[in-house]
Formats: structure tokens, C-alpha cells, sequence
């Protein structure tokens, strides 16, 4: 895609939407009426959308769970080989 936009084929002028409208995955999220208001006022407050701030949730979620993914993948390579030592250590 160029600054100007996305590049039209003259072959294809129907499909230029494909490769920058779909960059993203759109989902629809079903909140309860409860958790609707209990994100509305925040964001309100903030001055930010709601969906600004459950992106932002999300955001976070994946952070955290990918470090304790992280941290758990280097556990489980390193402790091995200090099984003994902290064996010791626990007698």
C-alpha cells in the first residue's frame, strides 16, 4: 500500500479493500449489561471509548500472560540443572 492508499489492480478493482481493511481481526465482544456500565463509567471518566479501553485490557493480558509464559519456559530449562544444589539447600 502506497501513503497515497491501497493500491487498486485493474484486474481486481473490487478486492483493494482485502489488504487494508482486514489488516485487523474484527470480533464482536457480548458484555452483560453489568459489565457494560461498569466499563462505560471508567471510560467515560477518562475520556477514552470503551473499546479504547478493553483493547487496552487486552493489550495487558497478553503481556502478562506472555512473560509468565516466558518465565515458565526458562524454569523449566534451568531448574534441571540446579536440582541437586536446591535439593541440598532444602535439607
Amino acid at each position: 500500500m502506497s501513503a497515497a492508499g491501497p493500491t487498486v489492480s485493474a484486474s481486481v478493482p473490487d478486492r483493494w479493500y482485502r489488504s487494508s481493511y482486514h489488516h485487523a481481526m474484527a470480533m464482536t465482544l457480548r458484555l452483560s449489561d453489568e459489565e457494560a456500565d461498569a466499563l462505560r463509567r471508567p471510560a467515560g471518566r477518562e475520556g477514552r471509548s470503551m473499546q479504547e479501553v478493553a483493547r487496552a485490557a487486552v493489550r495487558e493480558y497478553i503481556d502478562r500472560t506472555s512473560r509468565r509464559e516466558l518465565l515458565d519456559e526458562a524454569l523449566d530449562e534451568e531448574l534441571p540443572r540446579f536440582a541437586e544444589a536446591l535439593r541440598r539447600l532444602g535439607e
